[in-house]
């Protein structure tokens, strides 16, 4: 099998940027193809730790092709930011390349995301207020400015100018904002263009090559099933898809170009921002996840929901995207907890049900139903055999596969792409 897809299988932050990390070391192409700059993905390498936006995972190999696909939005400075930043640290760019068909997020669209979510009040939905909700509504409306568009300074003067006297209405007269100005915009954007315009290419039709001659290609998955805009918590979503169905589409090619796909999820369950979640604790045990597991979101630095791990959850990301395997992370966290619990499903008034409501106001009066596990208090980070686990480890991932009907093939014991058991 050439080809895999990374998938997160909660809520998103489940440490894919480890594990895609790991895969994209033998690769020989690493594809982000959905979400924006609202994603980040940390990747801890010896002595250094890379922070990740917008650029894939496998940027830190030099042998590998490095490809924002055309179903991601792109900020671009936010993305030549990033750059600089590995820049410094000795990353080069000669393996990246960007899609012409990504669409743009510009100053306005991150202008309307703050002032819609304050209008929102008590009901915001915990937006990143990083432009990525109204560049994706862009996008559908079919006014969106893509990477092509910004290449030529012409037909960017006129799209812009047509779109911001439109935004400006917007911003002032609906939300009481300041109205942008055009030259400065233009003028900015056009010196982004500069920069990016060696990196500008059909990358779908490469991608198409590549798996054609058989390398093997990595899609790197951004955020989590739960965040999808179809199947995911909504409104407490995203505006895309970070699913397997959403790399065909954001990459340019199709469903049968994928033939694994691994979910990654955590030990446990974390949130972040608003939205119901069943296994939330607001306890010690809670506090234990959040301050042993350096619970902080990587792009917004906010505070994570953390609550037990949840069957019901991992059970619809295996039938969303088609896992063909699961790898659990930070295992290590739960070390030093006398018992463990994994919701195997959720009652609702009085009745068992294995499924998770489409209905978010339905989810929320779900409470959930436990099996326990012993726990461990045996330090687990030296481990790199299954067998060297503490048997009550071993019992709580193997009743994972049970619930999720899936195997476990790799196993985080620690933050340090080193730090990991496969099975």
């Amino acid at each position: 099998m050439n080809t895999i897809a990374l998938v997160g299988a909660q809520w998103g932050d489940e440490g894919k940027g480890k594990v895609i990390d790991i895969l994209a070391s033998s690769a020989d192409y690493v594809v982000r193809a959905t979400g924006g700059s609202n994603a980040g993905h940390t990747v801890v390498s010896g002595d250094k730790t890379y922070k990740l936006h917008l650029i894939p995972s496998g940027i830190l190999y030099p042998k590998t092709v490095n490809i924002i696909g055309n179903g991601v939005v792109l900020d671009p400075k936010v993305v030549l930011e990033e750059m600089d930043s590995l820049s410094k640290m000795g990353v080069k760019f000669d393996n990246l390349m960007m899609d012409l068909r990504a669409h743009i997020v510009l100053p306005y669209h991150k202008e309307i995301d703050e002032l819609a979510e304050l209008s929102k009040g008590k009901d915001a939905i915990g937006t990143t207020k990083r432009g990525i909700g109204p560049c994706y509504a862009d996008k559908c409306d079919r006014i969106g400015i893509r990477l092509i568009d910004l290449l030529d300074s012409e037909v960017f003067a006129q799209k812009l100018k047509s779109n911001l006297e439109l935004k400006n209405k917007l911003i002032t007269a609906v939300y009481g904002g300041k109205p942008l100005d055009y030259k400065s915009i233009y003028e900015e954007y056009c010196g982004y263009a500069k920069r990016l315009k060696q990196y500008a290419t059909d990358t779908g039709a490469v991608l198409y090559d590549a798996i054609k001659a058989g390398k093997r290609v990595v899609f790197e998955g951004a955020q989590g099933t739960l965040l999808d805009l179809d199947s995911g918590t909504y409104p407490f979503v995203t505006s895309s898809h970070p699913i397997t169905g959403g790399f065909c589409a954001g990459a340019g090619v199709g469903p049968t170009a994928i033939k694994e796909c691994l979910g990654i999820a955590k030990s446990y369950t974390t949130r972040v921002g608003a939205g119901p979640f069943p296994t939330e604790l607001n306890d010690e045990v809670g506090n234990h996840l959040l301050n042993v597991g350096h619970e902080f979101g990587t792009t917004t630095g906010r505070a994570r929901r953390c609550g037990w791990l949840d069957a019901v959850i991992l059970r619809l990301a295996v039938r969303i995207n088609g896992l063909t395997a699961l790898a659990i992370n930070k295992l290590d966290t739960l070390t030093g907890l006398k018992k463990l619990k994994i919701a195997t499903s959720y009652k609702l008034d009085n009745k068992n049900i294995q499924y998770f409501p489409a209905d978010i106001s339905i989810l929320a009066k779900c409470t959930p139903v436990y099996e326990e596990y012993e726990g461990w208090t045996e330090d687990i980070s030296a481990c790199r055999k299954f067998e060297d686990l503490p048997k009550a480890a071993q019992n709580y991932i193997k009743a994972i596969e049970k619930l999720t009907d899936t195997p476990v093939t790799m196993i985080g014991v620690g933050a340090d792409r080193n730090q990991n058991i496969y099975r």
